[in-house]
């Protein structure tokens, strides 16, 4: 199997809420094929499924949840979303980053910038627009990110591996 392996960081079921339904309003309904989400990892290689699933699975038993902190509204340039501060986070995506050391694209083997996508593929024009009306009233707060799930990517909807919640 080729298709590669998605790894997100969970939100708490109000922050989901509240930023799915941002999504469902701003995305292109012809591109939206996905719920809001906090991408990890882009692209893990396939054949690594089991360990993924173990890696996941290790910190979630072990992990308390990460302290988080929806930061700011960003801009995309076609798009907008709201970055995500969470030291917690980076940390433990830097283990798994760690466990795969060698097996990771150059995207996934960067520094990633944690954030949640509420609108992309539109005019620069949309996008300002929107990024200006959701900046105007924005106050930093607490983002609820309560476990890790695995994906398979096979060019449409993500298909569900795992998810775990945090007990640690």
């Amino acid at each position: 199997m080729t298709d590669p392996i998605i790894v997100t960081a969970t939100m708490g079921d109000a922050d989901f809420a509240w930023a799915d339904n941002l999504r469902r309003e701003h995305f292109p309904p012809e591109r939206n094929m996905l719920s809001a989400h906090v991408t990890l990892f882009h692209h893990l290689p396939p054949s690594a499924e089991l360990e993924i699933c173990a890696q996941l699975a290790r910190l979630c038993a072990e992990e308390p949840p990460p302290r988080a902190m929806l930061a700011d509204v960003l801009h995309l340039g076609r798009g907008v979303a709201f970055r995500i501060d969470s030291a917690d986070l980076m940390a433990m995506r830097q283990d798994i980053a760690d466990a795969f050391h060698g097996m990771l694209t150059p995207q996934d083997a960067a520094r990633p910038r944690l954030h949640v996508t509420i609108q992309n593929k539109v005019t620069p024009q949309a996008s300002r627009a929107l990024f200006d009306t959701l900046r105007a009233t924005f106050v930093p707060r607490p983002f609820a990110i309560v476990g890790l799930a695995a994906w398979w990517y096979r060019g449409g909807p993500w298909e569900a591996i795992v998810r775990y919640r945090f007990r640690g």
